[in-house]
């Protein structure tokens, strides 16, 4: 029963997937990459919430509260809700920037800002190096949930399997597919929360039962010190990142920066399922003490909790949770492979290199969780440690006039490299965010150089006139 609940919801999510591609077949690249720059709000909420709230929400979240504490479920929250308020502000101008460069990738924006192909290539290969281990997170998840559910599933057939589905997504119709799966995946995502969550606190006697002082230690619930160092300075750190790294994925599509400010209004209200996630955890922590791997709490709670046509619920939403996010990111790094990496690629060649860079990126990110999985917080840092680097260049597109091409990709490359250091040494500095830390120096080198040596002077994009209130779609892809 659980496996035809989950192939039935798989099976259902392909359909769905083609049926969006009916307008998008034929077309060029833009309409591939973006859409045409033509989302509405409401679709570009479900893109966007898509995205955020991951499997990594769903698995990720439950085991970082398991492994560490309230610290990470404090810094989790907090970081998300305050960018949301930055994104209200930011988000905007990004499309923007977009917009007027005709960009469909974000390594398209800062080439052109500053007419530079080396910058291009810089910021390209920073984010396919940030990118690779968020879809090893994605396919983490997939793997803890195919694997404990009793689905007779080696680890290589549930990579294999979320893989091609993934594939399947962008091949049929681009960006498209996830947009309108995330719909999908939000009902069934939404409703396996809440049941486990529900059945955590009914089963435990009460709220009380479940977070009370009786049912937890002191040390499940407090924290100071490092740890308290540590989820403040993430909060910081990850909301900027948050529009600054991951958002031309989820803004590019929209058709008008009132479309990208209109979904992120609403962005908030998805945070109520953080409460029964919470819950679902210290049950966990319970009932199943000393799991060996702290990615198994969630779906070990459900399995104990749930009859299984329930369950099969439960995991069809986590499944396509991941399966989601791992073709909208595979799109995102073929879409800068075709466009940005490979020089001189035909604008009518780009969506034929496109699924193919998709397919090696799925290849790539499969064997580095069969060879290298690890706990999926700390792949979760990683990324957001890599993808900050692109956020000095970013404020300085936006806000500022004369900032040097050669700072902000000289800042990249140290920013980049002092991150890998720090990740790979174990470096906790206090309990300092440690990618707050190479993006401070990041900043140092882009701010510094361009104060000392000022550069060609340039419109920041805030400071330039508002698009008219319905932007006409894009019609011809870049040359």
């Amino acid at each position: 029963m659980l496996i035809l609940i989950v192939a039935v919801v798989m099976g259902l999510s392909i359909l769905l997937a083609l049926w969006a591609g009916r307008s998008s077949r034929g077309g060029g690249i833009s309409e591939f990459l973006v859409g045409g720059r033509s989302f509405p709000p409401w679709l570009l909420y479900f893109l966007a919430v898509g995205e955020v709230y991951s499997i990594g929400t769903m698995i990720g979240f439950p085991s970082g509260i398991y492994a560490h504490g309230a610290s990470y479920g404090i810094w989790f929250l907090g970081y998300i809700l305050l960018a949301y308020s930055l994104g209200y502000f930011l988000a905007p101008l990004v499309w923007r920037a977009a917009r007027k460069h005709d960009a469909m990738t974000v390594p398209d924006v800062f080439g052109r800002h500053y007419g530079s192909r080396t910058l291009e290539l810089i910021t390209c290969v920073t984010m396919l190096i940030a990118l690779v281990p968020w879809g090893q997170y994605q396919f983490i998840g997939l793997q803890v949930v195919l694997s404990n559910l009793g689905l007779k599933l080696t680890p290589v057939q549930c990579v294999l399997l979320a893989g091609i589905i993934a594939f399947a997504y962008i091949a049929v119709s681009g960006i498209r597919s996830p947009a309108f799966v995330s719909i999908l995946k939000d009902a069934f995502m939404l409703l396996g929360v809440v049941l486990v969550g529900l059945a955590a606190v009914l089963v435990a006697g009460g709220t009380s039962g479940v977070t009370g002082p009786e049912a937890l230690a002191r040390a499940q619930t407090t924290m100071g010190g490092p740890d308290l160092w540590f989820a403040m300075t993430t909060i910081l750190f990850q909301s900027v990142v948050f529009y600054l790294g991951f958002g031309g994925a989820y803004v590019f599509p929209a058709r008008s920066e009132r479309a990208v400010k209109s979904s992120t209004v609403w962005m908030p209200l998805y945070m109520l399922i953080y409460p029964f996630l919470v819950f679902a955890a210290y049950y966990g922590l319970k009932q199943h003490p000393g799991l060996k791997n702290p990615n198994t709490v969630f779906m070990v709670t459900a399995k104990g909790l749930l009859p299984e046509p329930v369950l099969g619920l439960v995991a069809a939403g986590a499944a396509l949770s991941g399966v989601l996010v791992l073709s909208a990111t595979a799109l995102a790094i073929g879409g800068m492979v075709s466009r940005n990496l490979a020089p001189n690629v035909r604008p009518a060649a780009q969506r034929r290199w496109t699924v193919v860079a998709v397919a090696v990126f799925l290849v790539l990110a499969a064997v580095l969780t069969l060879t290298a999985s690890t706990l999926m917080l700390t792949v979760l840092n990683l990324t957001y440690n890599l993808l900050a680097q692109v956020v000095p260049g970013w404020l300085a597109i936006l806000f500022a006039r004369r900032v040097r091409t050669a700072a902000i990709a000289t800042g990249m490359v140290v920013g980049v490299v002092t991150a890998v250091v720090l990740y790979a040494t174990g470096i906790t500095l206090g309990g300092l965010n440690t990618g707050l830390v190479s993006m401070g120096v990041n900043l140092v080198i882009v701010f510094g150089w361009s104060l000392l040596a000022p550069g060609k002077k340039r419109s920041p994009i805030a400071l330039e006139r508002r698009e008219p209130a319905r932007a006409a779609p894009v019609t011809q892809p870049a040359g």
